[in-house]
């Protein structure tokens, strides 16, 4: 029976089709060859669609952690914007962002792009987003509401100084940190994209003896600035206040602050691109930490306050005795201005004296009393060094340290600008020993021999 079964399949599978006349058992193998292949590429079909579906849902679960490590890590401000009036595209998305004083023009594609956006569910007609506005790039853009908190709203005990830019005050942050925040007068107008790009310029500048920037703060018209503060208080107070009968500033501290202060100078002058001229230098502009170091500050403000009119006035009848008498004449400004008011300092910090003191008493010399420069130059030509010492030094300099400072602050108040020494050659003056002693001193020309003469 079993022989009969397979002889008849046997018969079956090997009698011709119509199919090219191949036989049955062929066919039935490509058919099923067929069949297996068929099967195989739709698998691999499958996988294919299926793969970039599972790489989308990865992509978006690390998103999700990312952006959870993004909340977690940094405080987060939330901004209601009406969905009525919701933007239809990202160029909509950008222009809203870069209008509101709270954001960072640094977070726009970041908030584009869905990273730092949740929405509230619970609001009707409102969506609530939160982004992040914390120390991004070189510093901190402070809001309104936390400057008013440091200072008190701004009250009158926590002015610590005013001057032509504008009142500093004091400020405790909420982690007990000291600034120093100044509330710029002259603002108004000042786009403030525009405050942002020149405020970063002048935050990203670092020295030793340079105050640092800490941030800023810009809404509606409200435009400040957030310094680090110094416990010394700024020189004017020093020199002019009621320190007693000797003052605590040593010779040594003053010219440790003279040469600071001529460092800092150099630094804005010379290591930067493009330089920067301070435009305001004088006693109350330059700060002192608790070891006396001198800071220069409110470099760059005229710049970002922008109106060249309003600081001229507020410059020549705010601080006269610094003005260059070129700038003065013309309005003419360069590094060179800057010069002349550091010699106006140093004069200022050897005497103690005001650069103008109307206060003197009247008589023949009362013009030269008045004046600063006009008095030291008097003084020095009747070769008496020693008398122009502030009386509340109490202990003298040496004579060859008196002469050199004098020689130095005498060369930078020249009346030509051009013979004025560039900062960083006063630097080099004040801290060689043999200045401007050696003789046969040919870098020194005749102006120095002059000046020299007149004080031995």
């Amino acid at each position: 029976m079993s022989d009969n079964t397979e002889g008849f399949l046997s018969d079956q599978l090997s009698r011709p089709t119509p199919i090219f006349g191949l036989r049955l058992w062929i066919v039935l193998g490509i058919s099923v060859g067929t069949a297996f292949v068929l099967v195989l590429f739709l698998i691999a079909l499958w996988l294919m669609i299926s793969k970039p579906n599972k790489s989308t849902s990865s992509t978006s679960k690390d998103n999700n952690k990312s952006t959870s490590q993004i909340s977690s890590t940094y405080p987060m401000h939330e901004i209601l914007i009406d969905k009525s009036k919701e933007p239809k595209n990202h160029k909509e998305v950008k222009s809203q962002i870069a209008s509101n004083p709270l954001l960072e023009s640094e977070l726009v594609g970041k908030v584009v792009n869905g990273a730092l956006l949740k929405e509230d569910s619970s609001l009707v007609g409102v969506r609530k987003v939160q982004v992040e506005v914390s120390h991004l790039g070189w510093g901190h853009w402070y809001t309104l509401k936390e400057l008013e908190e440091a200072t008190k709203g701004f009250s009158d005990d926590r002015v610590i100084g005013e001057g032509g830019y504008g009142i500093v005050y004091l400020g405790h942050l909420k982690n007990n940190t000291k600034v120093a925040i100044k509330n710029l007068l002259n603002n108004r107008g000042q786009a403030e994209r525009e405050f942002k790009v020149e405020v970063e310029a002048i935050g990203r500048v670092r020295h030793k003896n340079l105050v640092r920037l800490l941030g800023y703060c810009a809404e509606g018209d409200h435009r400040m600035v957030v310094y680090e503060y110094m416990d010394n208080g700024n020189l004017e107070q020093w020199l002019h206040g009621e320190v007693g009968p000797y003052s605590p500033v040593t010779w040594e501290s003053r010219m440790n602050i003279i040469i600071g202060t001529a460092k800092g100078l150099t630094y804005l002058h010379e290591g930067l691109e493009p330089k920067v001229v301070h435009r305001d230098v004088k006693s109350s502009n330059i700060l002192l930490d608790k070891q006396w170091t001198s800071k220069v500050s409110d470099f760059g403000l005229a710049k970002l306050l922008g109106s060249e009119r309003s600081y001229v006035t507020t410059r020549v009848m705010g601080t006269f005795g610094y003005v260059a008498p070129e700038y003065a004449s013309t309005g003419m400004l360069n590094e060179q201005s800057d010069v002349y008011s550091f010699g106006i300092l140093i004069m200022e910090i050897i005497s103690g004296r005001n650069p103008v003191d109307f206060t003197r008493p009247p008589g023949e010399a009362r013009d030269v009393q008045v004046n600063l420069v006009d008095w030291l130059k008097t003084m020095v030509a009747n070769r008496n060094a020693e008398g122009v010492l502030d009386p509340k030094l109490r202990d003298k300099p040496s004579a060859r340290s008196l002469k050199r400072s004098l020689l130095v602050a005498i060369k930078c108040v020249d009346p030509d600008p051009q013979k004025r020494p560039k900062m960083g050659q006063v630097i080099h003056m004040l801290e060689i020993d043999d200045f401007p002693f050696r003789e046969g001193r040919q870098a020194e020309g005749k102006n120095s021999k002059h000046a020299n003469d007149g004080m031995k």
